[in-house]
């Protein structure tokens, strides 16, 4: 029967692999956009008495080819004088016939008219004065139209920045997305148009979204069909913690490791600074074959092929069922029904991150063949869950996968349930009547706190992550993708656990850690975002690094246990 289980493994592995062309496609990096702020460059640009698009030439010859330009508010036109805002009391005061409570404009004509039909509220003209009831000060007021025609003349790519805002009419005449626009990234917490009025904004919104990576925006999902780009920027605060070569090689890392397009930038407060900044960056991107140009949504059409992953993945858990040594058939059935009942669509793909992990844990403890082993049935199941779970929103960012941390909980405990003999009850009973040692919990205490640890800190902004960590992290990025601690932590246990004569507890022990490592695997392929070579010689990396650390560590308890006894 596991030859039979074994076949059909083999045979869902070519089409599985075919079917994961279309997406290795539509990952190709680059083109990349350098992706200016017009609101920051242009205060800049004040201290030198220079205009925007001056300001920009400048930083066009640095490397720059975007810009994007934030909706600007009432307040804004006031404050650049091309709007005068008074209260009508004070009108009154100068013998206009003006509402007490109300608050009024003038300047630009062009403007006026457009502010007069922007918002639903009423509105009343004065002579040259436009009057609301309400103060807008703080509403949304378009752009400078001027501004962005120069800018895309000069070859620059165009984004625009459209506020959400309950009382603007969201009206096609009206200049929210101008035609120069080459994308759209929009401002604040939510997409134009959420919560009731969607559908209106859609209409607009003719342009490819920008999706901004830690920054969930309620109502993005209605601007799909438009296509989506990943932009990536860095709070402005944070920044100025940076050196510009850190700033820099977070840009860089963005663009070659997670697949943004877009790269929103703001300078520095000295110039020089942001010159170091385009310099590094430029240099980053180009080590990293990624070319600066104009970006396309990445789409793909799944392939039908995907399908046959699922007979992998059916073949593992029958696999699984055969090799537990109490309630096989039992746990690859209620694996089933969580998968079937929790991750609905992605059950596939569930499965294969929970099961493949356990699989090479069910042999013979062979030496460092079970460690291959291990290895080679991760990455057979990392093909199945990438082959089902790889839809174009998955990629992009848009549908998380579900169960992210039921793949570093239920392996590792599956690991441990096949350390059980058949007549577990006897084993129990040993177990039950077996005399405590200090060490024997000390040990317990650490597996427990590993596995938490584990759980506890997943993602680049865990609570729990050591700073020593994080610039270990930043060092290993520079010479290599970067692998996951807990994977080249648990390649490491494997020589640890089977090339040196410990006791058969403590040899579990290291060997459930070691299926924490492993189940790392799969949920490292379980980050869809994450181009997938990437992911790929992420593992790899921390296959050969930790198998490397761990082969060392064996030959130091070797001496160390030879010097112990003497």
């Amino acid at each position: 029967m596991k030859r039979l289980l074994h076949l059909l493994l083999f045979l869902a592995l070519v089409p599985s692999l075919l079917a994961l062309f279309p997406r290795l496609q539509a990952e190709r990096p680059g083109p990349v956009v350098l992706l200016l702020d017009a609101e920051a460059v242009r205060e800049e640009a004040k201290t030198q008495g220079k205009s925007l698009l001056e300001a920009l030439a400048a930083y066009r010859a640095l490397g720059v080819n975007g810009v994007a330009f934030p909706e600007r508010f009432v307040k804004d036109w006031v404050a650049n004088g091309v709007l005068l805002y008074r209260q009508g009391r004070e009108l009154q005061e100068e013998g206009l016939p003006a509402r007490p409570g109300w608050f009024y404009l003038k300047g630009d004509p062009k403007l006026l008219a457009l502010l007069e039909r922007a918002y639903a509220l009423p509105s009343e003209k004065l002579g040259p004065w436009l009057g609301f009831p309400v103060d807008v000060q703080g509403f949304p007021a378009f752009y400078d139209l001027k501004e962005i025609a120069a800018a895309k003349a000069q070859g620059f790519y165009v984004a625009v920045r459209p506020i959400n805002q309950r009382l603007r009419r969201l009206d096609p005449e009206l200049p929210l997305v101008p035609k120069e626009a080459d994308a759209v990234v929009f401002a604040g917490l939510e997409a134009l148009g959420y919560p009731y009025r969607l559908e209106e904004a859609r209409a607009l919104v003719r342009r490819p979204v920008a999706l901004i990576e830690g920054t969930p925006q309620p109502g993005f999902q209605a601007f799909r069909e438009a296509g989506v780009l990943r932009l990536f920027s860095l709070r402005y605060e944070w920044q100025l913690t940076l050196s510009p070569e850190e700033a820099a090689d977070k840009y860089t890392l963005a663009a070659r490791e997670r697949g943004h397009q877009l790269l929103y930038l703001r300078p520095y407060p000295y110039p020089q600074e942001t010159a170091r900044l385009l310099a590094r960056l430029k240099e980053g991107l180009r080590a990293s074959h990624i070319p600066l140009g104009t970006p396309r949504p990445r789409d793909f059409a799944p392939s039908p092929l995907r399908y046959a992953a699922w007979v992998g993945v059916g073949a593992g858990l029958g696999l699984l069922a055969l090799g537990l040594p109490v309630y096989g058939p039992w746990v690859a059935f209620l694996l089933l029904l969580l998968a079937l009942g929790y991750a609905g669509s992605q059950a596939g793909a569930l499965l294969a991150a929970l099961v493949f992990p356990v699989l090479g844990f069910l042999g013979p403890r062979n030496g460092l063949w079970l460690w291959a082993r291990s290895l080679g049935y991760a990455l057979m199941g990392a093909v199945f869950l990438s082959a089902l779970g790889s839809s174009p929103a998955a990629v992009l960012g848009l549908a998380p996968f579900k169960g992210v941390s039921l793949t570093l909980l239920v392996p590792p405990l599956l690991v441990a349930l096949s350390f059980l003999e058949k007549d577990f009850k006897e084993a129990l009973a040993r177990l039950y009547a077996h005399p405590l040692r200090l060490g024997e919990v000390a040990l317990g205490g650490l597996a427990l706190a590993l596995l938490a640890f584990a759980l506890l800190r997943r993602g680049n902004d865990a609570p729990l992550v050591p700073e020593l960590e994080l610039k270990l992290r930043s060092f290993l990025q520079d010479l290599m993708v970067r692998p996951r601690f807990k994977e080249v932590f648990g390649h490491a246990l494997f020589p640890l656990a089977l090339l040196l004569p410990w006791p058969r507890y403590l040899q579990n022990a290291l060997l459930f850690l070691a299926g924490l490592g492993v189940a790392s695997i799969l949920n490292t392929f379980s980050h869809f975002h994450t181009p997938l070579l990437i992911s790929l010689f992420r593992v790899l990396n921390g296959a050969l690094l930790g198998l490397l650390l761990g082969l060392i560590g064996v030959i130091l308890v070797r001496r160390l246990r030879t010097w112990w006894l003497g």
